[in-house]
């Protein structure tokens, strides 16, 4: 009877792990996929109208496959609890096994911007899966079906969390849908998105997911050291996108739920309207046009004087700290690039985020730098695109 009963007892265990670690066709159990629906397909022959209507010829040099694009959402984590985010998902149409690349959007504010949203722009970009990429775009915390919350602008944790879980995601996806992934990932963005992919980048070493192994990243154009950042915008007489910095300041209040008023960073009348311009109806350049390019007219002359001085700001301090980027060694392939004559998100920053690393003891064979010569924040982006498609399929 006691053999039996240890019998019966290791077969219960046995059923219990089986069942927790498959689903009931013998597919990996779903972890992070909450829903997905495809879009629309599109041909190599479509993809290639497209380019070259949009005066983008040089791309099609990368076109290989058909596409077949998805809007999906999966779970990730902010603040602690888990919240369901969404993107829009691409498979290039082969029987191959291929690499995943994510790419990272850069700063956008208003709901009808986020990928999954604004279709037209962003199924454009999602043809660069027809290079052979499972290509990942994420809408970001805060827009698509998480636009119920502020998003979390220049916060490494949540923005990490919303890149590695939907790679996740994605690999189940193709698991159900019958693509084939190899296991390589490949991670870009450009300004804001730059950033993300740096903070992805550092996560994926940091802690490893399994069944994904990070080959290289290409960050572009992002202000890693946020500390600098503002040192940067605080020595600036005028500045032309303040809502940078009203977005970076609300983002820190909602996370960290400070009890620091908005009337100790900013002067009246932006102090009581800043948080009304940023539920998701305006864009930058319409926030911008509330507001005012004269440093000093925007933010109060305390925060001004006594960022670094004055205790009540010290916990903003602390989270322009810990949010950046520019102090830790990628031990992974990071193609750094910049514009040199970007003035909206400082080419000086990633200079000095780059050295830092350097300092640091990363290797000039892991992490490069690439001037984006004679390019502004607006210029950059397809001289960027193009080599970083160069050096990744250099690695594929």
């Amino acid at each position: 009877m006691k053999t039996s009963k240890h019998y019966l007892l290791f077969f219960i265990f046995f059923v219990t792990l089986i069942s927790c670690s498959d689903s009931d066709d013998g597919q990996p159990a779903i972890q992070k996929l909450e829903s997905a629906t495809e879009v629309f397909p599109r041909s190599k022959t479509e993809i290639e109208s497209l380019v070259d209507l949009a005066g983008l010829s040089d791309l099609k040099q990368y076109l290989e496959y058909d596409i077949s694009i998805y809007e999906i959402t999966y779970k990730t984590t902010f603040k602690g609890e888990e919240i369901i985010a969404s993107g829009l998902l691409t498979f290039p149409e082969t029987d191959q096994a291929v690499p995943m690349m994510s790419f990272q959007h850069g700063t956008m504010v208003g709901h009808d911007e986020a990928p999954t949203q604004d279709k037209s722009t962003y199924t454009f970009l999602s043809s660069v899966a027809s290079a052979g990429y499972i290509l990942l775009i994420p809408d970001f915390i805060g827009f698509g079906s998480s636009d119920n919350i502020l998003h979390p602008y220049y916060h490494k944790e949540s923005t990490a969390n919303s890149v590695t879980d939907m790679l996740i995601a994605a690999k189940e996806l193709a698991v159900q849908e019958g693509y084939s992934f190899n296991g390589d990932v490949f991670l870009s963005g450009y300004s804001e998105g730059g950033y993300a992919t740096m903070a992805a980048h550092q996560s994926l070493e940091e802690n490893p997911i399994d069944g994904l192994n990070l080959v290289a990243s290409a960050p572009s154009s992002g202000g890693y050291d946020v500390k600098g950042m503002q040192e940067y915008f605080f020595s600036l007489t005028t500045y032309d996108q303040p809502f940078y910095l009203a977005f970076v300041a609300l983002s820190y209040e909602s996370v960290y739920d400070w009890t620091i008023s908005l009337s100790d960073l900013f002067q009246e009348p932006y102090a009581t309207a800043l948080p009304g311009y940023f539920d998701g109806s305006l864009n930058g350049s319409q926030i911008n046009d509330r507001l005012t390019t004269t440093v000093s007219d925007f933010l109060s002359p305390d925060f001004l004087s006594g960022v670094d001085t004055e205790n009540k700001y010290a916990e903003l301090v602390d989270a322009f700290e810990e949010n950046s980027l520019d102090n830790w060694v990628p031990t992974v392939r990071m193609f750094m690039y910049h514009g040199t004559d970007d003035i909206t998100v400082p080419y000086q920053n990633s200079v000095d985020s780059y050295n830092k690393m350097k300092s640091l003891g990363a290797s000039s064979e892991i992490v490069s730098f690439t001037d984006l010569e004679g390019h502004t924040h607006g210029s950059g982006f397809f001289p960027y695109l193009y080599d970083c498609l160069d050096n990744f399929d250099k690695l594929k």
